[in-house]
């Protein structure tokens, strides 16, 4: 049974999102402020974080920035409705996905679902032989590692997936909506913008010069695909 944390100031919210998530089978830890929520979200069997920005003590972006220096425990952000820059801040310091207030708690806990299965679908995919190449970027899809030029670079399970769809074809043009379907899994809405945040965050990882990119490529008006390296030789 996967641990979920759900750090919430606003006890209503706090119960009902906790109320869901018990009934779909999780267990369940709430925290009512930034620093009892990053104690929380720093044991070893959290599976995923459920984050409120606007916290007392230690804002939720902070505490995103902590838990990235040292974690890639899934986060899912609580933001309201007209809080974009946050929520693309959010995004960009490296949660995974977010829900905005007010929410209903059967999209919660689809988020939820639809978040830890970008872990599991790594776990169970194929051998211990399952390795996607492109270029000098290797993804070993068991294990959730990535190396670049030899070099090992952490990635959260948003990033793994969304990188894994792109290098898995080389070459080929995804959409945002393309890559929302293919790191959601899920017929939920979705915000597109989350997708460049994702992409940055791979850059500023995978690229010597994230400004110049050489492996995620931008098709302005389209996407974005992943170099086929062999175009230029």
């Amino acid at each position: 049974m996967a641990r979920i944390v759900i750090v919430e100031d606003e006890q209503r919210i706090a119960a009902l999102a906790r109320d869901y998530l018990l009934h779909a089978g999780f267990e369940v830890d709430v925290a009512g402020d930034g620093i009892e929520g990053l104690r929380l979200a720093r044991r070893d069997d959290t599976a995923l974080v459920v984050l409120d920005l606007g916290l007392p003590k230690l804002d939720g972006l902070d505490v995103t920035r902590e838990l990235r220096r040292e974690s890639s425990v899934p986060i899912i952000m609580l933001t309201a409705r007209d809080a974009e820059a946050d929520r693309v801040r959010g995004l960009e310091l490296g949660a995974d996905d977010y829900v905005t207030k007010p929410f209903s708690p059967r999209e919660l806990v689809a988020r939820v679902r639809s978040v830890l299965r970008r872990t599991e679908r790594a776990a169970q995919a194929g051998g211990a032989g399952d390795r996607v190449v492109a270029a000098d970027v290797v993804l070993d899809v068991p294990t959730q590692r990535v190396e670049v030029a030899g070099r090992p670079v952490t990635l959260t399970p948003t990033e793994f997936e969304l990188l894994a769809t792109l290098a898995r074809q080389p070459g080929r043009i995804f959409t945002r909506s393309q890559l929302l379907d293919a790191i959601h899994g899920v017929a939920v809405e979705s915000y597109e913008r989350a997708i460049d945040a994702h992409v940055k965050n791979l850059r500023r990882k995978l690229e010597p010069e994230p400004h110049t990119p050489r492996y995620l490529l931008t098709v302005y008006g389209v996407g974005y695909r992943f170099a086929d390296l062999r175009e230029a030789g």
